[in-house]
C-alpha cells in the first residue's frame, strides 16, 4: 500500500512537471525557453510564465477546496462551483472592482461573499438529523443561478460586457507575477490548513457522535476547513473568474486511485488539479489559435458530463 501511494505521488509530480513544461513552451507561438532573443524572452517571462504558474496554483486551490467541501459537507457532489461559493466570490470581486478597491481588498471582499454563500447553503441543508445532501445540491444550484444573474446585472449596469464573459467563464489572460505571488501565499495557507485538519476530517466522516467521543472539536474543525475551502476558491475567483467543475472531478478521480483517506486525498488532489488546469489553459489558447477560448468552457466540457455520470451513479446506488 505504501509503495502504491509513493508511486501515485511520483506520477502526479511527474505529470505536473510535464504539464508545466508544455504550458511554458506551447501556445499561439511556440517558445524556446533557452532562446536568448528579446522577443522569446519577453513572451516567456512576461506572458507565458505567470500565466502557467497561476493556472497551476488556481487548479490546486480549486481541487483542494472541492475535496474539503466534499468531506465537510459529506456530499460527493459538493464543489465551489455547484455550491455557489464561486458565484458568491465573483459577485464580491466584481462589486469591489467597480468601486475601485485594490487587489488585496478585492480578495477580502470576494472571500467574505464566498463564505456567506457556503454558510447560506449549509444552513439550508442542515437539519436536526444532519445534512441533507439533496437539499444541499439544490440550494447550491439555486444560489449559484441567483448570484450568476446578479453578476450579469451588476456588470451590465457598468457597461463592461467583456467583464461578463471574463467572470462567467474564467480566463488567465490577465495573469501577472503579482497574482502569482498572492495566489502562492493563499494556496500555502489554505492547503496547509486543509492538510493539518485532514486527520480530523477523516474522523468527522464517521459521524458527529463518534467524532466528539474521540475528542474532536467538531465545530472548530468544521469552521476551519470551511474557512480554508472558501478562502481558496474565493481568491481563485477574484483573480481569474469562475472556473467550474475542477473541484468536483479532480477529488473523485484521485479517490478512485488512492481511496478516501483525506491525509492523502487532499495533497494528491492539489497536484492533479494543478496539472489539469495547466492543460485546460493550454487547450484554451491553442484550439482556436490565434484566438482564445475561456478556460471555463474547457473545464465545463469535461466536468458537466462527469457530473451527470455522478448523479446517475448516485441514483443507482
Amino acid at each position: 500500500m505504501r509503495t502504491k501511494t509513493l508511486l501515485v505521488f511520483f506520477v502526479l509530480v511527474f505529470l505536473l512537471a510535464v504539464s508545466l513544461a508544455a504550458g511554458f513552451v506551447f501556445g499561439a507561438v511556440a517558445v524556446n525557453p533557452f532562446d536568448a532573443s528579446r522577443v522569446s524572452e519577453m513572451i516567456f517571462w512576461n506572458i507565458r510564465c505567470p500565466r502557467v504558474l497561476l493556472a497551476a496554483l488556481v487548479g490546486a486551490m480549486l481541487s483542494v477546496s472541492g475535496a474539503v467541501l466534499q468531506g465537510v459537507l459529506k456530499n460527493p457532489l459538493s464543489d465551489p462551483y455547484i455550491l455557489g461559493v464561486s458565484s458568491g466570490g465573483a459577485v464580491g470581486a466584481v462589486l469591489s472592482m467597480l468601486i475601485g478597491l485594490p487587489l488585496y481588498a478585492v480578495c477580502i471582499v470576494s472571500f467574505l461573499f464566498a463564505l456567506t454563500s457556503v454558510a447560506v447553503v449549509y444552513s439550508f441543508s442542515r437539519t436536526s438529523s444532519g445534512i441533507r445532501p439533496e437539499v444541499l445540491v439544490l440550494a447550491g444550484v439555486a444560489l449559484s443561478s441567483l448570484l450568476g444573474a446578479a453578476l450579469v446585472a451588476v456588470v451590465y449596469s457598468s457597461d463592461s460586457l467583456q467583464g461578463v464573459y471574463f467572470w462567467l467563464f474564467g480566463s488567465f489572460s490577465f495573469s501577472s507575477f503579482l497574482f502569482v505571488k498572492i495566489a502562492a501565499v493563499i494556496a500555502a495557507v489554505g492547503i496547509s490548513v486543509s492538510i493539518v485538519f485532514s486527520k480530523q476530517l477523516n474522523i468527522l466522516l464517521l459521524g458527529e457522535e463518534e467524532a466528539v467521543s474521540l475528542g474532536v472539536n467538531t465545530g472548530f474543525v468544521r469552521a476551519a476547513l470551511l474557512f480554508a475551502a472558501s478562502l481558496l476558491s474565493a481568491v481563485s475567483v477574484s483573480m481569474v473568474g469562475i472556473i467550474g467543475f475542477v473541484g468536483l472531478i479532480i477529488p473523485h478521480i484521485v479517490r478512485l486511485v488512492i481511496g478516501g483517506n483525506n491525509i492523502l486525498l487532499i495533497p494528491a488532489s492539489g497536484l492533479l488539479g494543478a496539472s489539469f488546469l495547466v492543460i485546460a489553459d493550454l487547450l484554451s489558447r491553442t484550439l482556436i489559435s490565434p484566438g482564445e477560448l475561456p478556460v471555463g468552457i474547457i473545464t465545463a466540457f469535461v466536468g458537466a458530463p462527469f457530473f451527470i455520470f455522478l448523479l446517475r451513479k448516485k441514483k443507482n446506488d
